[in-house]
């Protein structure tokens, strides 16, 4: 049987595949993901571009110990007035995030990209656009205070499977990529290739 590894220390993208009934290990791939964008911004490069790059980074770090295993890298990044999002180190930092999307629209960009026998066989980049309400001050404080534990593990500090939900007025795109994979197109790669039934 095909041993497949996640390479992403993501609980939400493990709980996905596994509530799927994808049999994986977890790898975490160790990344400066904060020097890879910022070298990125420099050149200008394309926010698909950068969150492609980074799921491909974290993949084959992992392939690189893992060459007979299907590995399967993920990345994510918001995208709001054209700038790339990172996620948020103290609640000031989640609070400056929040106010800065309030009212507006941002898309999420969920890339993977898998290994096979180490090396890039697939690649595929959700998008989702959501759009968020504009709350008030009170809100904005009642929910930092009530997600602080939370919040912070999400680039635009939210978790749309909880609390974060109510932060939208609107959302356009597939649930699973707001959640951080494409689900369903990483599944048919596996039915594919043998690792589900078909």
């Amino acid at each position: 049987m095909t041993t497949v590894v996640l390479a992403s220390g993501s609980s939400i993208r493990a709980k996905l595949l596994r509530d799927a009934g994808v049999r994986f290990s977890t790898k975490v791939s160790k990344i400066d993901e904060a020097s890879i964008i910022a070298s990125l911004k420099t050149e200008k490069a394309k926010p698909k571009d950068v969150v492609d790059l980074l799921a491909e980074y974290k993949a084959q770090r992992v392939a690189l110990k893992y060459s007979d295993a299907i590995v399967i890298g993920c990345d994510q990044i918001l995208v709001c007035d054209k700038e790339i999002y990172e996620k948020a180190q103290t609640l000031d930092a989640a609070r400056s995030t929040l106010q800065s999307l309030r009212g507006k629209a941002h898309q999420l960009m969920s890339a993977v990209v898998i290994f096979e026998q180490g090396k890039p066989v697939w690649r595929h980049m959700g998008r989702a656009q959501l759009v968020m309400r504009d709350f008030s001050d009170l809100y904005l404080e009642n929910y930092i205070e009530q997600n602080r534990d939370t919040i912070l593990s999400s680039v635009g500090c939210y978790r749309l499977e909880e609390e974060g939900v109510q932060l939208f007025s609107h959302i356009q795109g597939d649930y699973f990529t707001i959640l951080g994979i494409p689900l369903l197109e990483v599944l048919g790669f596996l039915r594919s290739h043998g690792v589900l039934k078909q």
